[in-house]
């Protein structure tokens, strides 16, 4: 969990309040702040959950002070400036095709508030920004800056920033911390804070970079050039970010631009134009930053009440909201529910359970008393885990071996290997749900079907003897947008038997034993599916619902998976069998 060092006397400052050191650290241990010592400057060493990106500078944590005391209320966007400066995205690196930015003026950067600041963006680097891969922040002193003049405003007051790429053999310039110049390049062979990022650019054959009417000022994600320094002098501010998603860098910045407006700093939005050849979904466009939308959620009466275990009147709930720095509107309108108002540097409200959480941290959770059941219950299995239990005894009581495989995969062994698309409406088929920052190239999508997952078992054990019958009941998972997560899964029943007689009979009879045994009526009518072979497959159908496949998996399934015998195959689903 992130921990930073907070200066009391600026807490206290930026709160208005006048409290000692034991009654400030109690008001933040009942927001969920944890002291965890004291560094040898004075300051306060404070631990909270990593969600809260919004707490890692003073100023978030005393604007969160200020809402729970009372002296602010519900949903605060600062007023912004139009547009004079412009990033334009031409020719940028596919790996790191976005970039964001705003423009803060009238700061009075004091040593303390300059510390803030840079520790606001080192923790938002090591979080959210995944150790600068996925977010990096420059920030720039802006009179430093020559704006090449932009041709397309009307008012003459236009200049504009290109974030580009460049030959790192070709650039020369002097990065922070440094008073000799170097070619990026030299900066990751040879520069401290170059040869601590090297690796984010080691594979590209350009490197990103940000350039003025001046040269190059910005070497993203590795170092800032020297010339726009930010000193206690610094008044006016560029911030800019670039990053591997709009989304994220664009939250990054809603975060540090509303840490530099509690220090009175003026926001000026920055219009972003992205190049209709660039790279990435926003090929194009041009993008009014930062972005200062709230976001709306709607949460239901009776679910606060249930997850905090007591009632509440509305009036209650509203005034917790609002302590909370939320806003709720047309609360007569729906006595059942309120339409709550989210403020746009609040990254971890993604559901309605995140802001009964912060109704629950308003009211008091050490107030919030139990309450028991009016009815005694006696604990017991789910039903669900019932029927898989009894599906997997039934399955080993029948020759297979009982497995349990990963949930997540690629792509290419799902569908590729299969001989099957996503595009296909066949078992299997459907848009899968990828992994936004996969650990490995192996595992970047959760399955869509389980049958792949017992072929490549199959697959690894080419070396054991035959026969091999394989079973799995699990997980799969398709995205569809008519559930309310964007993600509909269920519990899928896969079997394999590979043996030198295998046959679709085989698999038939197996699964006809299977279904039996669950007081359920089997049919296998023909059917057509790319995984297995023609007129040697069929359709699953238990008590007249189709529920999944039967056949023999298909030559060149076996072949693109090194099997030299026949492989019988059935895959349904477990709530068939209900």
């Amino acid at each position: 969990m992130p921990v930073i060092n907070v200066d009391p006397d600026e807490l206290r400052e930026l709160t208005g309040q006048r409290l000692d050191d034991d009654e400030l650290l109690a008001d933040l241990f009942e927001l969920g702040v944890e002291y965890e010592g004291t560094a040898e400057d004075g300051a306060f060493k404070l631990e909270f959950e990593p969600d809260r990106l919004d707490w890692l500078s003073v100023e978030g944590l005393a604007r969160a002070l200020r809402y729970n005391y009372g002296e602010a209320r519900g949903v605060y966007v600062p007023d912004t400036n139009d547009a004079e400066w412009t990033i334009e995205v031409v020719d940028t690196p596919p790996e790191r095709p976005y970039v964001t930015g705003a423009v803060v003026r009238g700061l009075d950067l004091s040593t303390t508030a300059l510390a803030s600041l840079i520790q606001l963006q080192e923790k938002l680097h090591a979080t959210m920004g995944r150790a600068r891969g996925k977010g990096a922040i420059g920030v720039h002193d802006l009179t430093m800056l020559k704006g090449v003049p932009a041709t397309d405003r009307d008012d003459g007051r236009g200049k504009s920033l290109t974030y580009t790429s460049m030959d790192p053999d070709d650039e020369r310039f002097v990065p922070l911390e440094s008073n000799a110049e170097f070619t990026p390049r030299e900066v990751v062979e040879r520069h401290h804070i170059g040869t601590e990022y090297a690796d984010l650019v080691a594979d590209l054959p350009r490197y990103p970079a940000i350039y003025d009417d001046i040269g190059l000022f910005s070497f993203p994600p590795v170092v800032n050039g020297r010339r726009t320094e930010v000193t206690t002098d610094s008044r006016d501010l560029l911030v800019e970010m670039t990053g591997t998603d709009q989304w994220t860098i664009d939250r990054m910045l809603n975060v540090v631009c509303y840490a530099l407006s509690a220090r009175g700093g003026q926001i000026e939005r920055v219009d972003v134009q992205y190049d209709p050849t660039a790279p990435g979904e926003h090929a194009g466009d041009t993008l009014d930053r930062p972005n200062l939308e709230t976001k709306q959620k709607t949460v239901a009466h009776d679910r606060v009440e249930s997850v905090l275990g007591r009632t509440f009147d509305r009036e209650t709930v509203v005034d917790c909201l609002e302590r909370s720095g939320l806003s709720v509107a047309g609360t007569d309108d729906n006595p059942d529910s309120y339409e709550v108002s989210v403020p746009p540097y609040r990254v971890d409200v993604l559901h309605p359970i995140d802001v009964i959480d912060d109704i629950g941290r308003a009211y008091g959770f050490n107030d919030l008393g139990p309450r028991y059941p009016d009815v005694s219950t006696v604990g017991g299995r789910h039903e669900r885990s019932r029927l898989e239990d009894a599906t997997r005894e039934t399955l080993v009581g029948l020759g297979f071996e009982d497995l349990l495989n990963f949930h997540l995969t690629s792509e290419r062994e799902l569908f590729e290997r299969m001989r099957l698309t996503p595009e296909n409406d066949a078992v299997g088929g459907g848009r899968p749900v990828t992994i936004r920052e996969p650990y490995s190239a192996a595992y970047t999508v959760v399955r869509t079907w389980a049958l792949p997952s017992i072929v490549q078992v199959l697959e690894n054990n080419t070396h054991r003897p035959y026969p091999q019958h394989l079973a799995e009941v699990g997980m799969v998972a398709a995205r569809d947008e008519t559930e309310n997560t964007g993600v509909a899964e269920h519990r899928t029943v896969a079997g394999v038997l590979a043996d030198p007689e295998a046959s679709y009979e085989d698999a038939r009879a197996r699964l006809q034993a299977l279904v039996r045994a669950f007081d359920a009526g089997l049919e296998t009518p023909p059917t057509a599916h790319p995984s297995f072979i023609d007129g040697r497959s069929g359709s699953v159908v238990v008590d007249g619902e189709s529920a999944g496949v039967v056949g023999e998996l298909h030559p060149a399934v076996l072949v693109e998976h090194d099997l030299e015998l026949p492989v019988a195959a059935f895959e349904f689903r477990l709530d068939a069998l209900q």
